[in-house]
C-alpha cells in the first residue's frame, strides 16, 4: 500500500490547503443551515425541505458562501500573521477562521438569499418569517459544525503525529510488522487532513523507507541513501 502523495498533492501548498478549507467548511456550513432550517421548521415535508434548500442554493448561498470562506481565509491569515501564505498548523487555522468573522458572513449571506427568494414568491410568508426570526438558530448550528470540523482536524492531526511517532519506533526496533501497521494507520489518516508541510514531509519520507524495506524483503541493512532518509526522521 502506497500513500502516493506526491501524487495527490501537487506543489502548490496554499491552493491544496485554500481547497480544502473550501470544501470542509461549506460542507460544515451547509450541513448547519440544514440543521436549523429543519428545527425551525419541524413539520415541513423531506420534498418541501429539499426545494427550499435548493432554492437557496440557486439564489446564491453556495456562491456567497465560497466567496465568504475564501475572504474569511484571507483576513484570518492577516490577523494571525501569516506571511508565507500557507498554515503551518491546524491551530493557526483554526484561529485564522475564528478570527476572520465567519459567521457574521453567513449571516448575511442568509438574509440576501432568502429576501431574493421571498421576493421571487419561492417561499411563503410564514415559512420566510420564522426563518428570519429563527435565524440564530441557524447561525448556531453552523457554528457548532465549523467548531465539530476543526476540532476533528485537531484530533486527526495528534492521531498522525501518534502513528508517525509509533512507526519511527517501529522502525527502530526493526519490526516491520509493527511499522505496517503503523504505516496503514498514516495512509487513512493523511487523507482526512487538510495538508501542512512538515506533516507532508514526514509521510512522504516515511513512505519512501518503509516501501524501499518492505521491496528489499524487509531488509534493515540500510544503504547510504536510506540512512540520511531515516536522518531526515530523526529515528
Amino acid at each position: 500500500m502506497e500513500l502516493n502523495l506526491k501524487n495527490n498533492l501537487n506543489n502548490n501548498l496554499e491552493i491544496n490547503q485554500n481547497n480544502f478549507l473550501q470544501s470542509n467548511l461549506w460542507s460544515a456550513i451547509n450541513n448547519g443551515i440544514d440543521i436549523g432550517i429543519r428545527c425551525i421548521l419541524p413539520d415541513w415535508a423531506e420534498d418541501k425541505i429539499i426545494e427550499l434548500k435548493d432554492n437557496l442554493i440557486n439564489y446564491g448561498l453556495k456562491d456567497g458562501v465560497s466567496r465568504s470562506i475564501k475572504s474569511v481565509i484571507d483576513t484570518g491569515k492577516s490577523a494571525v500573521g501569516i506571511v508565507t501564505g500557507n498554515f503551518e498548523n491546524i491551530e493557526q487555522i483554526n484561529e485564522a477562521i475564528k478570527s476572520g468573522g465567519i459567521i457574521d458572513s453567513v449571516s448575511d449571506i442568509l438574509d440576501s438569499v432568502l429576501n431574493k427568494i421571498n421576493d421571487d414568491g419561492k417561499i411563503n410568508n410564514s415559512a420566510y418569517k420564522l426563518i428570519k426570526n429563527g435565524k440564530n438558530s441557524i447561525l448556531n448550528n453552523v457554528k457548532n459544525n465549523i467548531e465539530s470540523n476543526l476540532n476533528e482536524q485537531i484530533t486527526a492531526s495528534k492521531n498522525l503525529e501518534k502513528y508517525i511517532d509509533n512507526w519511527k519506533e517501529a522502525f527502530y526496533k526493526k519490526d516491520f510488522s509493527s511499522m505496517e501497521k503503523e504505516f496503514k494507520k498514516i495512509h487513512i489518516k493523511i487523507r482526512e487532513l487538510i495538508p501542512i508541510e512538515n506533516t507532508i514531509n514526514s509521510a512522504r519520507n516515511i513512505e519512501t523507507l518503509h516501501e524501499l524495506i518492505k521491496n528489499n524483503g524487509q531488509n534493515f541493512n540500510l544503504t547510504q541513501e536510506e540512512i540520511e532518509l531515516a536522518n531526515k526522521l530523526s529515528i
